[in-house]
């Protein structure tokens, strides 16, 4: 092992079949070339149970026997038995949904990942956040002697839109092909994205909903009887989502709660317009360069949706978008910087624990 380089235990143990937003984050900002000289060794589990004993007893054991090594949980939550090691544990959140909205959460993750989520946020004294509203919501539950530092994730062109020359040109008229992505669960709120498709065609805007995402958790009548205009494509590889994003003028998103919204930024780089709910989480990740709606309030968004492609709004955010993810990607680069002098040890790579760093 390099000379200064420390031995970090990377929890895989989530990644399994489909890979969605939290873990391409975890495979590109925790991939072993981004933190190197650090010797990283993965921690992975071919099911479900064998997750849970790795979380629960295996990581714990480790921690126990490799007393040097740091441990890095990137998506599930470590398991209490972890506290042992707890000032070599670093949590990577991606949002308190969790704790936020138990009535949209999965048997699953109410018996077993809301709990051990819980308990980490009162143990674990170094926790890293993907955006700044992320960061003030975990402030707000965690232990106060923590650290609670912004590393946000490089977005990188997952989909391979670059090269495209923006989003399909529309005519009025014409099926305005609205994209959205992302697994069918309730807080992704796609009803409330029908709901707004529906306002548009009542409104004389003919429009179609482009859905891409597997079905999760939850029961959703949509699905039992669709309206027309939804497209499901369910679990689609990076190219068959580039083929699609290239035929559609824009991304809507109308989820209830997100810690970051990767989507919005991916499609990005393919200059495709984006509109999303007006929350905090949104405007500091669209800035300025997508529409920012009320998706409670579906004949107003649609209202506002309309004007905004007649007053040339569409257009402007479509040239925006690109510069809006390089934008982002450039402050990514300089959290990773901060949180490579972390890993090698210096103390001033972030101010003291119980600060909260987010600048």
């Amino acid at each position: 092992m390099t000379p200064g380089a420390k031995r970090i235990y990377l929890d895989q143990t989530h990644l399994r079949s489909h890979v969605t937003g939290i873990e391409r984050i975890t495979l590109d900002l925790f991939a072993p070339d981004r933190l190197a000289p650090h010797d990283v060794v993965p921690v992975t589990s071919g099911s479900l149970p064998g997750m849970i004993a790795e979380q629960q007893i295996g990581l714990p054991l480790r921690a126990l026997r490799d007393r040097d090594a740091l441990f890095l949980f990137p998506g599930f939550p470590p398991g209490p038995l972890c506290a042992v090691a707890a000032a070599r544990c670093l949590l990577y959140v991606h949002d308190t949904f969790l704790l936020d909205r138990p009535e949209d959460l999965s048997l699953k993750s109410r018996l077993y990942m809301s709990p051990s989520f819980a308990r980490a946020l009162r143990w674990c004294p170094n926790l890293f956040v993907n955006s700044r509203t992320t960061g003030e919501a975990v402030r707000a539950v965690c232990a106060p002697g923590a650290r609670v530092a912004l590393l946000r994730p490089s977005v990188r062109d997952a989909f391979g839109l670059g090269d495209l020359p923006g989003p399909a040109s529309y005519a009025p008229g014409a099926p305005l092909k609205m994209l959205a992505i992302g697994t069918i669960e309730p807080r992704k709120d796609y009803p409330a994205s029908l709901a707004l498709t529906a306002a548009l065609n009542r409104a004389g805007i003919p429009a179609e909903l482009h859905l891409v995402g597997r079905v999760g958790w939850g029961r959703h009548a949509f699905l039992d009887d669709p309206p027309p205009f939804l497209h499901r494509y369910g679990y689609l590889s990076d190219a068959d989502l580039r083929d699609l994003a290239g035929s559609c003028h824009l991304l809507l998103s109308t989820s209830k709660a997100e810690g970051l919204g990767l989507p919005l930024l991916e499609v990005q780089h393919g200059g495709l317009p984006v509109a999303a709910p007006d929350a905090p989480v949104f405007r500091e990740v669209l800035g300025a360069s997508g529409l920012l709606i009320r998706p409670e309030a579906p004949e107003a968004a649609a209202a506002a949706l309309g004007a905004w492609i007649r007053d040339g709004g569409r257009d402007r955010a479509a040239a925006a978008s690109r510069g809006n993810v390089a934008r982002w990607n450039d402050a990514a680069s300089g959290d990773r910087e901060r949180f490579q002098h972390f890993l090698a040890g210096e103390s001033a790579a972030y101010a003291a624990p119980g600060a909260t760093i987010l600048a």
